[in-house]
């Protein structure tokens, strides 16, 4: 039998070469301090869990619950907004809860996508950035992801040589894999250059509690005129360490809130209802334990670049996100990103993430993820110094496969 069509329109999944090398390390007995997946370690609040296992134990709460998320939980989102970044949101009409926000993209990429659309997305990404429009029959053309000059004369370029005129532009600050963040004076540009052109925004902004230096990320939607063209996407995973339970949201233009929310009630009905009940005490409670898994990031990301940094590969320091974007050392470079990932598994018993797996631009990179402790990372980076120390001797092994391969 063929290959579906969908499934043929998806390249191999990298970090799954990552992952089985990484298992067969560890079934051999090798200590894997593992960097590469972005899944949080620490445990969600109690008062969240404490809601849940309330609600859970209420027999009226194991029904089918709402497709675009319980009234409560809505006007908790709108809540958040007004007090976040001062911007107001019918939680009926411009509020729409996802099954996190990786779910909530592919859902209004089938929703507005028809076959042949282009989409504009960052190169690196987040992969369901480029993905969920692929699946859905759109074509992707690629744009810079560092919000910078050179990002404005890409995003010029691409749509006035792309046929047909793309329909929407996708942006991620702060970015994963890059860290990097955007600021009002971008995010005004941005809705100034698409409301002249008639394209869609669409904004995750999954990390956008996660950072370190004083200077909360903005929301694209704090700009006037953004609720015109614009959907952004947030999630709980990240904020209150609940990325198993799939919560996040879609919010913003009302008629593009709406074709999500048609599509969704015929795919799905909402989370669990006991799930829904504690995200909300999560948004209404006690926000100090943001602060602390902020802090807790932040932590991590100082012994990162300290600690790699003493053993001989520098870490540009993210302002934000979880995430380190990390050149790869230049000696290695001619490998690529994948193949310098299982070196580190091999050789160094540490497991990162190959920026392959974010886009062609990202493959002189690799993403570290800050989901070990910092006793962990420094152990970590002790395994990554004897492992440069006999750089020379490696690279001699395996560098001429690495050119046959290119």
């Amino acid at each position: 039998m063929s290959e579906f069509h969908r499934v043929r329109r998806l390249p191999p999944y990298v970090f799954e070469q990552v992952n089985r090398l990484k298992a067969s390390a560890r079934a051999a007995g090798a200590d894997i301090i593992d960097l590469g997946m972005g899944n949080p370690d620490q445990p969600t609040p109690a008062h969240i869990v404490e809601k849940l296992i309330e609600t859970a134990q209420r027999p009226d709460t194991h029904g089918y619950s709402a497709s675009k998320g319980i009234g409560g939980l809505r006007r908790a989102q709108a809540a958040y907004y007004e007090r976040r970044f001062g911007v107001t949101l019918n939680p009926n009409t411009q509020v729409c809860v996802t099954l996190g926000s990786k779910e909530g993209f592919a859902n209004m990429a089938q929703a507005i996508t028809a076959p042949g659309d282009v989409v504009l997305c960052p190169n690196p990404s987040y992969p369901i950035h480029a993905f969920g429009f692929l699946m859905a029959g759109g074509v992707i053309r690629s744009l810079p992801a560092e919000p910078d000059a050179n990002y404005f004369h890409a995003l010029e370029r691409a749509v006035a040589h792309s046929i047909p005129k793309p329909i929407a532009v996708v942006v991620c600050y702060p970015g994963n894999p890059t860290a990097y963040v955007a600021d009002l004076d971008f995010y005004r540009d941005l809705v100034s250059f698409a409301r002249r052109n008639e394209l869609i925004i669409l904004s995750d902004l999954a990390y956008g509690e996660i950072y370190f230096d004083g200077n909360p990320p903005p929301s694209v939607l704090q700009v006037p005129g953004a609720m015109d063209v614009c959907v952004e996407f947030t999630s709980m995973s990240k904020t209150f360490s609940m990325a198993g339970w799939r919560v996040g949201f879609a919010v913003g233009n009302e008629r593009l809130i709406s074709a999500l929310g048609r599509v969704k009630s015929y795919l799905d009905y909402g989370a669990f209802t006991p799930i829904q009940v504690a995200a909300t005490a999560a948004l209404n409670g006690p926000q100090e334990c943001i602060a602390e898994v902020r802090e807790t990031y932040k932590r991590r990301r100082d012994a990162l670049v300290d600690s790699f940094g003493r053993a001989g590969w520098e870490i540009p320091s993210p302002a934000a996100s979880m995430f380190a974007w990390v050149p790869i050392p230049e000696a290695f470079r001619p490998l690529g990103s994948l193949e310098f990932a299982k070196l580190l598994i091999e050789k160094a018993d540490v497991a990162v993430a190959p920026g392959i797996g974010f886009g062609e631009h990202g493959d002189s990179h690799v993403r570290i993820a800050l989901v070990e402790n910092e006793q962990r990372i420094r152990q970590a980076a002790r395994n990554v110094r004897r492992f440069l120390d006999t750089a020379d001797k490696t690279l001699h092994n395996v560098v001429p496969m690495a050119g046959h391969r290119r």
